[in-house]
């Protein structure tokens, strides 16, 4: 377990630690000299029985809460240090805040210094530190007067932080590490050192840095401070990692180092945030803040997606529009601080790291944010039966950090069907299908003239608007079950054809005719229209739709040709053996050498013919593509 210390400079947590573990975890020149604690310290106590405490030290002094913030966000349970001889002071209250609002309800209070005060002095601390806990998540936690100095109370503090258990970090997902230090150490190299917010991380696993996608490969690590195999969640770890293009100067506090599943950076993120009660003003929209999530300190904007202003002691959903791309998964806990960085202003939980740039206010995405909002196995089930319909099963994975057998196994229970990489309920996939049958057969009665719909218009029609992704995939479903078939760029039904009126069928067999009496030199659409007094557009949406059922071919605009003479025109090409000229093939078709090009200019677009200079060649792989030649 690692435990975090809290509390106001000069109040003692640093000495209560070493008395704890016999480590003296300021580790800085600076932090001597002045006697304060600047940066992050860590130590550990080792309990003889393979356990081990691991304390996370943070700095008391206001003007590095954002050092303290950065280890905070590690840790399993809090150890609020508060002198007896001072009692409660601003930085007391703001760390309290700050641990409350990253949702910590495990903990203790220590009370140090407490040789130094009488015991009226000590009751009246007592009670002053219960009636500050009462309204946060760390009410009724013990309060254990210590002395640093004298050893009293520090073995009973131990045992209580022992009594809270171990982390309650998950080992299921993808391994997860917020890195809080980067350092060269001699004949090694790069180490970082952080948490394991998730999963495992064993030597020679090849991983990536977030957000930067710098590969990195684990040569050796260090867990709860020693050397080790494997590094779980809630240990803290000091990784010595390699890669091409890894250096010290690569690597920031606030990166994550994770396996390649969840690389996925973001600078959007859907939170549901609550505003200290002691704050005078509401957060307004768009106000500028401090954003601290994991161990990252980054600047962005408040994105209220509710209302315009969030009152102090509200809460509510908004979205972080952040500067930079951070890494962030859901659950992840965010604190917000005050443009200065003077103090802290709300706090909440990740609820979607992927917001969208748009749309981020509709009603339809405010309650699909709402159904994620719901507890762990409900989330699926919610999401399914919103407006949108269905999952994306990969994203969703991916920002709740599951294994995909786990979001199979979440699907099923949620009485759900996986279509490509979607997941839809049943009644949704079978509404889906009926709606496109449905659809098509009402296009097909109303136009019987017309071969199908483009899909584009298809998916726009039908009474849920499906995202283009999530169609297509519902569209090759019902192509390989049959229900609809693909003409081109036309959908239809299968039992569905071309039905020519009275008049065009009549000028098709005369068109029909012409084509195959001159072949290789058929008439142009004008042609046509003027031998038989057809005005030139009906002539061309004839031959157009009769082109979309494959009966002929348009070579070049308003010049067509039967589909059998196309692959009479390929055959003829082909046996004119390698690198033949188009004056060769102009003399064998004896149709002019201006038709000649433009049809081996379609040969050529289409990949039938390959064109090198003056000569070409016929691709062998492409020689069926308009059926077989006519038997001679």
């Amino acid at each position: 377990m690692i435990v975090g210390t809290a509390g106001h400079i000069d109040h003692g947590k640093t000495a209560l630690v070493k008395a704890l573990t016999g480590v003296d975890a300021d580790r800085l020149k600076e932090e001597k000299a002045r006697g304060i604690t600047i940066d992050l310290g860590y130590a550990y106590s080792d309990l003889g029985d393979g356990r081990q405490l691991g304390f996370v030290d943070v700095p008391g002094h206001e003007r590095f809460v954002h050092n303290m913030l950065a280890g905070a966000t590690g840790i399993d349970a809090a150890l609020l240090v508060v002198s007896a001889a001072e009692g409660i002071k601003p930085q007391t209250v703001e760390h309290l805040q700050i641990m409350d609002l990253l949702g910590l309800d495990r903990g203790i209070v220590a009370l140090t210094k407490s040789d130094l005060v009488n015991d009226d002095v000590l009751l009246e601390r007592m009670a002053e530190v219960e009636t500050l806990l009462s309204t946060t998540a760390l009410r009724g936690a013990e309060i254990i007067p210590v002395s640093a100095m004298t050893g009293a109370g520090v073995d009973e503090l131990k045992a209580k932080l022992l009594a809270l258990g171990e982390s309650g970090k998950g080992a299921t997902g993808y391994a997860r590490l917020a890195v809080d230090r980067c350092f060269l150490l001699p004949g090694a190299g790069v180490v970082v050192t952080g948490t394991v917010h998730a999963g495992e991380i064993s030597v020679g696993d090849h991983l990536l840095l977030a957000p930067s996608g710098l590969e990195a490969r684990v040569r050796s690590l260090h867990a709860q401070n020693r050397a080790a195999e494997v590094g779980r969640a809630g240990e803290r770890c000091a990784l010595n990692l390699s890669g091409a293009r890894l250096s010290k100067d690569a690597v920031r506090r606030g990166d994550w180092v994770v396996s390649p599943e969840l690389q996925a950076p973001t600078d959007r993120i859907d939170v549901e945030l609550t505003v200290l009660a002691s704050e005078k003003e509401a957060l307004r929209h768009w106000a500028p803040v401090h954003i601290h999530l994991g161990a990252a300190h980054v600047m962005g904007r408040v994105a209220l997606l509710e209302d315009d202003r969030l009152a102090p002691g509200a809460s509510g959903l908004v979205q972080l529009v952040i500067e930079e791309k951070v890494g962030a998964l859901a659950g992840d806990r965010v604190i917000l601080r005050d443009p200065s960085a003077t103090r802290t202003i709300a706090g909440g939980r990740t609820v979607d790291p992927f917001g969208p740039p748009r749309n981020r206010r509709t009603p339809r995405r405010l309650a699909e944010l709402r159904a994620l909002r719901e507890p762990d196995d409900g989330v699926l089930p919610a999401l399914l039966r919103e407006e949108t319909g269905f999952v994306d099963l990969a994203r969703f994975g991916v920002a709740r950090n599951l294994r995909p057998a786990e979001v199979e196994r979440l699907l099923a229970e949620a009485e759900g069907t996986k279509v490509a990489g979607f997941g839809l309920l049943a009644e949704t996939l079978e509404a889906a299908r009926a709606d496109i049958a449905a659809t098509l057969k009402a296009f097909h009665e109303s136009s019987p003239d017309a071969l199908g719909l483009p899909s584009e218009r298809l998916r726009v029609a039908l009474k849920r608007r499906w995202p283009p992704a999530v169609f297509a995939a519902l569209l090759d479903l019902e192509v390989a079950a049959k229900a609809v078939a693909i003409d081109g760029a036309l959908v239809r039904l299968p039992g569905h054809s071309l039905k020519l009126g009275a008049k065009d069928e009549v000028l098709w067999k005369q068109i029909a005719a012409d084509l195959a009496r001159d072949r290789f030199k058929p008439p142009r659409v004008r042609d046509f229209a003027q031998a038989y007094d057809t005005p030139e557009a009906n002539v061309r949406r004839l031959l157009r739709q009769l082109a979309r059922l494959g009966r002929i071919v348009e070579i070049a605009p308003d010049q067509f040709f039967l589909r059998p003479v196309v692959a009479e025109m390929i055959a003829i090409a082909h046996s004119l053996g390698d690198d033949f000229t188009a004056a060769q093939f102009r003399d064998r078709l004896d149709n002019g050498r201006k038709l000649a090009i433009l049809i081996l200019e379609f040969l050529d677009r289409h990949g039938i013919t390959a064109r090198r200079g003056d000569l070409r060649r016929t691709v062998p792989q492409k020689l069926g593509q308009y059926g077989p030649a006519p038997s001679s």
